[in-house]
């Protein structure tokens, strides 16, 4: 979580801290206050999105698939981040953390662990797609449900273990100047937090950017290689879901990334302007959460036969002005059992 308030130098004395300097962040503060005003409709929205797909996978699907076990992990982790942002919102709002110092660290660790899994996640399901299409034989055979539930308990690992840094260096203190206790890293530059700062931004840099940036585009370049080779318009249509949602990811979150890796020592002028880009390259990268259920309820084919078939069951009298394929579960499972199944 981003801080609200002055990125000033500080003087310490227990849980207070002091401004030592004049150049505040007021007005990045003020438009982080005005933009978080959309957190709670972004909330609830994915909510209701990443919650339908859920319906969907457990009404018309079995996780028995490889598919469905990740983007079953994918939604979770969404989901995951998503519930920190109502918190977020009323700490930007009233520049003040009311919630305590447990909550502080949960929620912190919440947003971040929902965070470095889904990227995690992502980059799987990219993966996944290249052994499915690249190796469609031999990937068969690597590609059970063992791997899966494998390959996510290894992301869940790997993504809690990089929060441990976060969970430490989080907590709650006082600003004197404003008598407003503070939910973020406390800013005391000690030689184990600065180490535990350094491995938490080299950690999101190097193992949540620019890692899962080389593998996703290995794999897609495989895949199209593959796919042009073999001139089978269906297996461009298994993919085109997945690299839809990993284009999206990357367009939201590379900015913020970008943003990140602008160095601190800056004149009073210049901090200012990154913290203004700061608030806004984050609240674009919230944006992936939010409309990532529309691309998998609307962009892939079955989702959207689903969808019809569940408006229909609770509102029949749709029926009439929509058409429904039935497609039974048993019968998909059948067929997922031959062939990886398609998204799209």
């Amino acid at each position: 979580m981003e801080s609200t308030t002055p990125n000033d130098n500080y003087d310490y004395d227990d849980d207070n801290v002091t401004p030592a300097g004049l150049c505040t962040s007021d007005g990045e503060n003020l438009l982080g206050a005005q933009l978080s005003t959309i957190y709670y409709f972004m909330f609830l929205f994915s909510l209701f999105g990443n919650g339908l797909v859920l319906v969907i996978i457990h009404r018309f699907e079995k996780l028995t698939t490889v598919t469905n076990i990740l983007l079953l992990n994918l939604v979770v982790s969404s989901l995951m981040f998503m519930s920190s942002l109502p918190f977020v919102g009323v700490y930007k709002q009233l520049s003040n953390w009311i919630f305590g110092e447990v909550m502080c660290k949960i929620v912190g660790s919440v947003y971040y662990l929902g965070l470095y899994s889904s990227v995690l996640f992502l980059t799987l399901l990219t993966f996944d797609r290249h052994l499915a299409v690249v190796y469609s034989v031999g990937g068969s055979q690597v590609r059970n449900q063992s791997y899966a539930l494998l390959s996510c308990a290894v992301v869940w690992l790997v993504s809690g273990l990089a929060c441990i840094p976060k969970m430490i260096l989080h907590t709650t203190f006082t600003h004197n100047s404003s008598n407003k206790t503070l939910c973020q890293e406390y800013p005391l530059n000690t030689p184990i937090d600065d180490k535990l700062r350094a491995s938490g931004f080299y950690l999101q840099l190097f193992l949540f950017l620019l890692f899962p940036l080389i593998v996703i585009v290995y794999c897609y370049v495989r895949i199209a290689i593959t796919v042009i080779s073999s001139k089978i318009v269906t297996k461009f249509k298994t993919v085109r879901l997945i690299f839809v949602i990993v284009l999206l990811f990357f367009i939201c979150w590379t900015p913020f990334n970008v943003v990140q890796l602008i160095p601190e020592n800056l004149s009073c002028e210049e901090k200012k302007k990154r913290g203004y880009a700061l608030e806004v390259t984050h609240d674009i990268a919230y944006i992936y959460f939010w409309i990532s259920p529309i691309f998998y309820t609307f962009v892939g084919k079955k989702f959207q036969s689903y969808f019809r078939q569940l408006l229909v069951k609770r509102f029949p009298g749709l029926k009439k002005h929509i058409s429904v394929s039935q497609v039974s579960r048993t019968s998909m499972s059948t067929k997922s059992t031959q062939k990886s199944i398609e998204l799209s």
